[in-house]
């Protein structure tokens, strides 16, 4: 019976320790605030939450910016080069593709890309189903009362991974505001 009882009371303990060590160890190794001085600036530039920023880095290379995708797409922000075009001309920037694994540059680019997006959709995740699926495709699920009731926000997303990447932008910036208010 003691034994029992402080197997138990061993439990409990490493129950609480665990728990005391669960929100530092999340913020460090799950939820970092990695390129912090990056994130700032661009997310204040183009008018995004910080957070939501951080929920991108994070969901598309996990800090990682030397990132490459099966589709092409490169650094911390995951951008491809079609896109990776079309911003730098929406920019008047000049450079090249691989430029987007230099932090500033792929954070830059992302921020911009997701401002752009939220200011078009006005949803945090419409516009994270368009950064994944593209603008034109989410526009046309909008136009669909199957996917839409209001056409305004996707009430449905009809592509599997791009439905799996809004859940894991949605997790990811829930756990930002959530570690770090």
């Amino acid at each position: 019976m003691k034994k029992a009882g402080a197997a138990i009371l061993a439990l409990v303990i490493l129950a609480c320790g665990v728990l005391l060590c669960a929100k530092p160890y999340e913020r460090a190794v799950v939820y970092p605030k990695k390129y912090s001085d990056l994130i700032e600036k661009y997310s204040a530039e183009y008018g995004l939450e910080e957070n939501l920023l951080y929920a991108v880095v994070c969901t598309e290379s996990g800090f990682d910016k030397d990132a490459v995708s099966d589709a092409g797409a490169i650094g911390l922000t995951q951008i491809t080069e079609e896109t990776y075009d079309w911003i730098k001309w929406k920019l008047g920037d000049e450079g090249q593709f691989s430029d987007l694994f230099e932090p500033e540059t792929s954070v830059r680019y992302g921020a911009y890309f997701m401002g752009f997006l939220l200011a078009d959709f006005g949803d945090y995740r419409t516009a994270a189903a368009a950064y994944h699926a593209g603008r034109a495709k989410v526009h046309s699920w909008l136009e669909n009362g199957e996917y839409s009731s209001d056409g305004e926000t996707l009430d449905v997303i009809p592509s599997k991974d791009t439905a799996h990447y809004v859940a894991k932008i949605t997790r990811a910036y829930e756990k930002y505001n959530s570690l770090y208010e």
